[in-house]
């Protein structure tokens, strides 16, 4: 029944993961840096805070910082770093692929390295347990999925002209897209190992007495500092370089407090993801844990796909192409329950 209920919450974490997007096109007169690096101070410095003090006990959350090691948290902060590149680059692959190709090819390289690198770097022969051949089995069953999710959007590419694509995608490039998402997943799987080097942040909450839903809000506040530096680098490099730092200060007020509700909304919902994420891991045994990656993964995928639909960016596409993307969502999505067995 945990895993049912683990499932469920990670579940809700990845439905606001899917819908960040979203908000975004409620942004007016804001370049694409502007916007990105606003959620960006919400969903990795502001919310994680808020979410700390408001799961952990005022006077124990410096006594856990204390007490955890200091390369731990160094760590956690090096891995967000790594991981910012691959946020930087996932908010790209939408950018040109949309939300429903975009997240789905990011998203499925990201469960796959995530999901199997952390027990590999720890030395744990997969093919010698029953829980290793279970990891390996459904991070099998979810890369087959995003194949056909893959396969569908190649259709979908292929049946609509260039002036179609850009109609439902304004900057849709599928060759620049699809290099930008391989690199967005493959470095987003750094955020997987970030929780790995940030257990030690773990038990100090434990130790301290924190709710186990929550023992991981702290080790995920570090990673997402190191994520918010990488971010806030490159978006106000590309501020200065195209001049777009007026955006902050050019706008009317009616604008700006449109523009920082919606990105400060999507930087909320983007948070949900990694707090439900660890509140559903916390309640998997050891050795199923490190397949929850996957669980999320699949679950932004199946997710972002069913607002691709919504938001018409399959508009135009032939019945067959339809039929074989449904049939990817719901291979993800049985994916998620191999846990279970």
């Amino acid at each position: 029944m945990s895993s049912l209920s683990a499932i469920g919450l990670i579940s809700i974490g990845s439905l606001g993961a899917a819908s960040f997007y979203v908000p975004f096109k409620k942004v007016k007169e804001w370049s694409w840096e502007s916007y990105w690096l606003s959620q960006g101070v919400a969903a990795w410095l502001i919310v994680p805070w808020i979410f700390v003090l408001f799961t952990i006990p005022h006077d124990k959350i410096f006594a856990i910082i204390h007490a955890a090691p200091m390369s731990a948290k160094l760590l956690a902060i090096f891995f967000g770093m790594l991981w910012g590149v691959g946020g930087l680059t996932f908010g790209l692959s939408i950018r040109y692929l949309g939300v429903a190709m975009g997240q789905s090819i990011s998203l499925g390289f990201c469960a796959a390295f995530g999901t199997l690198i952390p027990p590999i770097v720890a030395g744990q022969n997969l093919l010698a347990t029953s829980s290793g051949l279970l990891i390996i089995a459904g991070v099998t069953i979810c890369i087959i999925g995003i194949a056909i999710i893959g396969y569908a959007g190649a259709l979908k590419s292929k049946g609509l002209s260039e002036e179609e694509r850009k109609a439902t995608i304004k900057e849709f490039d599928l060759k620049k897209g699809l290099i930008i998402a391989v690199l967005a997943g493959v470095m987003s799987a750094a955020f997987s190992y970030g929780y790995e080097v940030g257990k030690p942040i773990d038990e100090a909450s434990l130790q301290a007495g924190v709710n186990p839903l929550f023992q991981s809000n702290l080790t995920l506040a570090f990673i997402l500092i190191g994520g918010f530096i990488t971010n806030f680098i490159y978006c106000f490099y590309l501020n200065l370089k195209n001049k777009t730092i007026r955006d902050y200060l050019s706008v009317s007020k009616g604008v700006f407090f449109n523009n920082i509700f919606f990105t400060f909304l999507a930087g909320f919902l983007w948070f949900l993801q990694f707090h439900f994420y660890g509140m559903g891991k916390s309640l998997l045994s050891a050795g199923i844990a490190v397949f929850s990656w996957s669980i999320l993964m699949a679950l932004n995928i199946s997710f972002s796909n069913i607002w691709g639909i919504i938001l018409k960016e399959w508009k135009g596409s032939s019945r067959q192409t339809m039929v074989v993307l449904v049939t990817g969502i719901i291979v993800l999505i049985l994916s998620t329950f191999v846990v279970n067995f």
